[in-house]
């Protein structure tokens, strides 16, 4: 389990995160919704332990972070960030293979050349995979990322907005991937979306953020609602039930 207790952040005197305390459950897929700047990639950000928080303590297991050496915790968590840039030009593979530095220290082992393989695989990249990523299309190049951090082979998994660049097709097939990640291997992953319906479909978990706090959490039937998710966008949005999913009807 993941926890944060009591978190919260400031940026140039403006807080952005609130006193914000959640728990991430063991083996489910958990996304983070709510409107532009309600707090999705500065929580998740603290989480990963990209940054540190103003206030409050981020918990792995009982652990407090600062509790893990880093290699340890670079064992245990791993991030795709929504920006992605390199100053250098990588193969697919080579950008892969990064995931496994927190095991190799650079020197790639058998073991971690089977792992690089089984990602490129479960992504779909093995016969591009020496294509340079620079030559990628937006979609390909997401895809990559999300490899690297599969190979990394954490137990939990944080992802912010990793359905960008993607057309509707391989966004399910992401989603699809994510969901397979936690019911067949046991991975926790936790994904910022801005689709709502993407996080009804595929979450075991929501948390609904908006103006740095958490305003709805809990199983898809909770949060999924009318009157809540009125609260948290300002707008109305009707759900209707589409073979037994519930699906946010915000175009109308």
């Amino acid at each position: 389990m993941v926890l944060m207790k009591g978190v919260s952040k400031t940026y140039n005197g403006k807080t952005v995160l609130h006193d914000t305390t959640i728990s991430v459950k063991k083996g489910q897929l958990t996304s983070l919704i709510g409107p532009n700047g309600a707090g999705k990639s500065t929580l998740l950000s603290i989480m990963s332990r990209l940054i540190q928080p103003d206030s409050g303590a981020a918990y792995l297991e009982d652990n407090p972070y600062s509790a893990y050496p880093p290699q340890e915790l670079a064992k245990k968590m791993s991030i795709l960030k929504q920006a992605n840039h390199m100053n250098v030009r990588l193969t697919v593979r080579e950008l892969v293979s990064f995931g496994r530095f927190p095991y190799s220290q650079g020197r790639l082992t058998k073991e971690d050349e089977k792992m690089i393989d089984v990602s490129l695989q479960y992504m779909k990249l093995a016969d591009i995979q020496h294509q340079y990523v620079d030559e990628l299309s937006g979609g390909q190049r997401q895809r990559a990322f999300i490899a690297m951090v599969l190979a990394q082979d954490t137990d939990y998994i944080f992802l912010d907005e990793p359905l960008n660049n993607l057309d509707m097709n391989h966004s399910v097939e992401m989603m699809k991937l994510f969901q397979q990640l936690v019911k067949d291997l046991g991975k926790t992953i936790v994904v910022v979306l801005h689709d709502i319906n993407f996080a009804s479909v595929y979450s075991d978990h929501i948390v609904a953020l908006k103006d740095g706090q958490v305003i709805k959490e809990g199983g898809v039937d909770e949060v999924i609602q009318t009157d809540a998710l009125e609260q948290i966008y300002d707008m109305r949005i009707p759900i209707e039930v589409i073979r037994g999913e519930r699906i946010c009807l915000y175009f109308s």
